[in-house]
């Protein structure tokens, strides 16, 4: 419609209701005001609040509102579980170790009861390895004999619910919960928070898994329940994860990226250790002198570089925080008495101020793990470690001039993909060079592609 067409219907239309309003001789404005006097009245004759509370029940007293009042839907209102009789098993490296402690004192503070023997047990956890195909076979045949377990079980008992956590869990994933229908619940290393309410659900007849990776979970709010409590030594875990994507390596894939403990937590472990007689401290994580706590203090972001000479690494270091030497410097001052190792150290990362640490404080073991896994440059380069064999022969005479009578120990792996014997050869050359006082040497495990 056209805009002249349109302003002049609208004009008619105001004078049409201008008329209509006069010829009843009533303005618009008295009878809103009529209309308004109407809904008041109504309103008024109309029920009240107060007879809808007193059709209700009885009023009762509220006690004031305390301040650390949790709402009743965060609140975890679960019962302490009733089969809660709970048995571990645990494979594979010190981490492992650590692990268990982690879930069973998760576990412990749920209301589940440790016992000894598999046979009396309502729930069986296997903290299982994943970082050799060996390593998993183990775990294969053990659900085999506990299929046995689970089918003979007096029905009195309850249900026996199995578990499997860690690095095998997170590697495998759904084939676990296919290939083996006798497992419950499946929870990856950074999921042991979860394991009340894993275990919950399986209660229920169905399999739970967690195996979400997380860039910042280190327990570091959790203290570890020793498995032995008369030992006296422990691990106590410092990092978690790796990124230096060794091509040999499962660890980045099973354990996710690095992340490093708070201090205050770790040196609070500690102190607890040792007023419990504790007498050794081994400090552990994947690349256990790379440590940086991010959210300490900050130094310069200028500071010289962390990597030993000749190394390199994939990933860009980390600026700032508290340093590896930093922690071990406190950790030796909490009991002079105390010894104190470190595993496992990845080469490229022994800075001068480490090795003059180790050297002059007595307490900090004259040993160190220093891991080349092939004395080959062709090998190391294919394996994507970040150093040469001269690089690494360089870094042992630097430690030996810092540290006279140090002791070395290592890790190699033979039958490399496309080794060949003159590779090997190498690889025995550095053995008889360094001479190391003890070594673990392990066949390469071949791996599915996906």
């Amino acid at each position: 419609m056209e805009p002249l067409k349109l302003s002049r219907l609208l004009s008619r239309a105001k004078i049409l209701l201008s008329w209509r309003l006069l010829s009843t001789g009533v303005s618009g404005s008295q009878k809103a005001a009529t209309r308004k006097d109407e809904f008041s009245s109504r309103l008024a004759a109309g029920p009240h609040l107060k007879e809808f509370i007193a059709s209700t029940t009885p009023a009762v007293a509220v006690p004031p509102p305390v301040e650390d009042d949790v709402p009743h839907y965060i609140t975890d209102c679960s019962s302490p579980p009733v089969n809660n009789k709970v048995y571990f098993e645990t494979y594979g490296c010190q981490m492992n170790v650590n692990d268990t402690e982690i879930a069973w004192s998760v576990l412990q503070k749920n209301g589940y009861v440790r016992i000894n023997t598999a046979a009396e047990a309502d729930v069986i956890l296997l903290v299982t390895c994943s970082i050799r195909e060996k390593a998993e076979q183990t775990i294969w045949n053990r659900l085999k004999q506990l299929a046995h377990l689970k089918r003979t079980r007096n029905k009195s008992q309850g249900p026996l619910r199995i578990g499997l956590l860690g690095c095998m869990a997170e590697r495998l994933k759904e084939e676990i919960l296919q290939r083996e229908k006798l497992v419950d619940v499946l929870a990856g290393p950074d999921a042991y928070r979860d394991l009340p309410r894993l275990l919950g659900v399986a209660e229920t007849g169905q399999q739970a898994a967690n195996l979400l990776l997380s860039l910042d979970e280190t327990y570091a709010d959790i203290m570890p329940v020793q498995t032995s409590a008369n030992s006296i030594s422990s691990f106590v875990s410092i990092m978690r994860g790796c990124d230096n994507m060794c091509t040999y390596c499962i660890v980045p894939f099973t354990r996710g990226r690095e992340r490093s403990r708070p201090v205050h937590s770790i040196l609070e472990e500690i102190r607890m250790l040792s007023e419990q007689g504790v007498k050794e401290v081994t400090l552990l994580g994947q690349n256990v002198n790379s440590y940086r706590d991010i959210s300490s203090v900050q130094f310069p972001a200028s500071e010289a570089s962390h990597l030993s000479r000749g190394f390199s690494t994939i990933y860009k270091p980390k600026k700032g925080g508290l340093r590896f030497v930093e922690l071990l410097d406190q950790v030796s001052r909490i009991d002079p008495e105390m010894r104190i190792r470190f595993t496992s150290p990845h080469p490229k990362d022994f800075p001068d101020e480490v090795l003059h640490l180790l050297s002059e404080r007595h307490n900090i073991c004259k040993q160190i793990h220093i891991p080349a896994q092939s004395g080959s440059n062709r090998v190391l380069e294919a394996m994507r470690r970040g150093y040469s064999r001269e690089a690494y022969i360089d870094l042992i005479h630097n430690i030996r001039e810092h540290i006279p009578g140090v002791s070395l120990s290592s890790d190699f792996i033979t039958g490399f993909c496309q080794e060949t014997e003159e590779d090997h050869q190498e690889t025995v050359s550095l053995l008889r060079e360094v001479s190391y006082n003890s070594a673990f040497i392990f066949a390469y495990s071949m791996r599915k592609v996906d």
